[in-house]
């Protein structure tokens, strides 16, 4: 690996070619944090592929991308006299420092647990009027409802077993049931919401992060689907032209592939 001196080095190299692009590339001089704005989420998204992978050459790549986009942002700010990379590094150092006082001042804590409680508390004290205040409201709704879930944890609004949460997950369905029998679609919406929300927080306590759970079986799926074409389509034929049954032949058989 890089030493710390060669580490400094490759990041000044990038601040350097920063600079020029920013000086001399029609398409790096006409960009602006909004333009950047939807590419960032892009790379974002493509580096969370990757990880699901567990594709470490490519994590590399798109951390790439993102530590690009990163110095990008901060160079624009610097042209507009507001922030350069410097207070970008230096803002994030101080907020560590200040939000692990176990670390860095006399507080003890016991377990992982104590050190999100501290977290919550530190940013209730920095000004914040709800712990919910960090939940951005552009977050994909199951993240979303993992992260609230995790804040008010952290504060102790919580269960305290894993049973009581599937106690709620089946009570959640029960109301479900109740609506779809009723045809009433508003009610049906809702009671859904709800059974996905306790599901979310099931898988806190079970240790499962939802959204990656979802995401692989989204792609076993994806997997398995377009097995069933390219076998249907060596034998001539359509899926729009075959019956339930005779597709779930070739689906049977993808499981076994990719099993």
């Amino acid at each position: 690996m890089n030493t710390r001196k060669q580490q400094l080095s490759a990041f000044n190299r990038l601040l350097d070619i920063m600079d020029e692009l920013r000086e001399k590339c029609p398409w790096d001089k006409k960009q602006t944090l909004e333009s950047l704005r939807h590419l960032t989420i892009e790379e974002t998204y493509e580096l969370a592929d990757a990880i699901l992978e567990n594709d470490l050459p490519e994590i590399k790549k798109e951390l790439g991308d993102m530590l690009l986009h990163i110095v990008f942002y901060a160079k624009i700010g610097s042209e507009q006299k507001a922030f350069d990379i410097a207070d970008v590094a230096n803002t994030i150092c101080d907020k560590l420092i200040h939000r692990h006082p176990h670390i860095y001042s006399d507080i003890k804590v016991k377990n992982e647990d104590d050190v999100k409680r501290n977290w919550e508390q530190l940013k209730l004290k920095e000004g914040k009027e709800s712990v919910l205040e960090g939940v951005p409201k552009s977050l994909p709704a199951v993240v979303k409802a993992s992260r609230i879930q995790e804040k008010v944890a952290a504060v102790g609004f919580d269960w305290e077993k894993p049973a009581q949460v599937w106690e709620k997950v089946q009570e959640e369905l029960a109301e479900l049931n109740e609506e779809i029998k009723a045809g009433n679609k508003e009610n049906t919406e809702k009671e859904f919401g709800d059974v996905l929300f306790s599901m979310i927080n099931y898988a806190r306590f079970i240790d499962v992060n939802p959204e990656n759970a979802l995401e692989k079986t989204n792609k076993k799926f994806i997997n398995r689907f377009q097995y069933l074409e390219q076998a249907a389509k060596k034998e001539g034929k359509e899926l729009a032209d075959m019956s339930l049954t005779e597709m779930d032949i070739y689906w049977e058989k993808s499981k076994e592939f990719f099993r």
